[in-house]
């Protein structure tokens, strides 16, 4: 039987590619007979099926299935396994196609150095901290985004320095045929001789004592479930444990570091997640919209430190203007439902990812806060409102302009 090449071929470089079709006869209606796939050598086909829209021995609108095509190639890139996406519709007669789905994959063990400040960001150092070459880290990081061809991550971090500290991470998105069910686990490991146990002026004041202690350890175990019930909408539970230990000096330069009297902090923490994730790109997004909202309780028997919850929202919208300019606005809010947390819980805008342009040096750190960001690609402005506290959101406003 003969083959008619449609001129459709969708390819993805980072950012999305024309889409235009040649101009040639076409069915109303087509069914797809078979669906072949080119360039996985290492990537299992289930993967790059689990995204597609359609299916084979069924009819489709024409019109229709090219939308379909066009976000099932962005799908399928997103999945951040390949530098190349593309798909192509065969005509194999008058209402019938085989779909070409081609991928280029990635280098997928990467290893790096870690050489990176200890401080929330590079103003943080370069300002407040006079240039401190001893608060840098280094060690050594080997990441594997692909093991076993099943987009399985692992992660794995050493590192000396300011910080020590030990971090190992694995996930699999997908445990069960249908490919809706995904855990991870990680266990991470810290200490350090230097540590923020305050803010003074919307600035972090640090502490170090004279005989250089490690001030404060930490050990974190978390495991997550994933459910993943549409292609855009995913449902994440997290359960872990955390303990912590502080050196008695830290209590006498802040008593209220814990909100108690003791140097240890241990508890377990329960989180649930809900994500909508219709970005064109996740890396780079200039279409498509972000949704998440969590709420985590700290303290999860009647014997532990702490009983506390917190609750997370974060919404994003892209549109894209033309080729070369988009707009990103997003609401981020953080509820702590107590007005008083341990200081190891405290967090607020200024770091990342609540992070904001000409805040970089600046910590404003309260139990709840707000704001809006808004960004006009073209590296023309940034606006963002900023609510310091619940009490105040009618009446304390502030707009930040930057221009790069």
């Amino acid at each position: 039987m003969g083959l008619i090449w449609v001129g459709f071929s969708q390819q993805v470089l980072g950012q999305d590619t024309s889409y235009a079709p040649m101009k040639l006869d076409t069915p109303d209606s087509i069914k797809v007979n078979n669906i072949f796939i080119i360039g996985n050598e290492k990537t299992q086909k289930d993967i790059i099926l689990r995204e597609l829209d359609f299916t084979t021995d069924f009819y489709y609108d024409w019109d229709t299935f090219l939308q379909i095509i066009q976000s099932d190639r962005q799908k399928i890139y997103n999945l951040r396994l390949f530098t190349t996406v593309e798909i192509t519709p065969l005509l194999t007669g008058t209402d019938e196609v085989e779909v070409l789905i081609a991928v280029k994959e990635r280098w997928y063990v990467v290893p790096s150095i870690i050489f990176a400040l200890a401080d929330r960001n590079f103003s943080e150092w370069w300002t407040n901290q006079q240039r401190d070459f001893s608060r840098v880290n280094y060690g050594a990081r080997i990441s594997h985004a692909n093991v076993g061809g099943r987009n399985e991550k692992l992660k794995f971090a050493g590192q000396l320095g300011f910080t020590k500290a030990l971090d190992v991470l694995y996930s699999k998105p997908y445990i069960d045929k249908k490919q809706k069910h995904g855990l991870a686990a990680q266990v991470t490991f810290f200490d350090q001789k230097t540590i923020p146990i305050r803010s003074a002026n919307n600035r972090q004041v640090f502490y170090s004592n004279e005989t250089e202690d490690v001030l404060r350890k930490n050990l974190a175990a978390a495991l997550r479930y994933t459910f993943r019930r549409t292609f855009y909408n995913f449902h994440l539970v997290n359960v872990g444990f955390n303990k912590t230990w502080i050196d008695p000096d830290v209590l006498i330069e802040n008593p209220d570091y814990f909100q108690h009297d003791n140097t240890e902090l241990s508890y377990f923490w329960l989180t649930y997640s809900f994500r909508h994730d219709k970005r064109d790109n996740i890396a780079y997004a200039t279409q498509g919209e972000l949704l998440q909202i969590s709420a985590t309780k700290y303290g999860l028997f009647n014997l532990e430190d702490i009983d506390e919850i917190e609750l997370n929202l974060t919404a994003n919208k892209y549109f894209k203007l033309n080729e070369k300019f988009h707009i990103a606005s997003g609401l981020t809010t953080n509820w702590f439902l107590s007005p008083r947390q341990p200081y190891t819980l405290v967090r607020g805008i200024g770091y990342s990812p609540n992070f904001i342009r000409d805040m970089s040096s600046m910590s404003l750190k309260d139990s709840s806060f707000m704001f809006i960001k808004t960004v006009f690609d073209g590296n023309f402005l940034i606006l963002s409102l900023i609510y310091p506290k619940p009490s105040l959101w009618k009446n304390s406003v502030s707009f930040l302009f930057s221009f790069t």
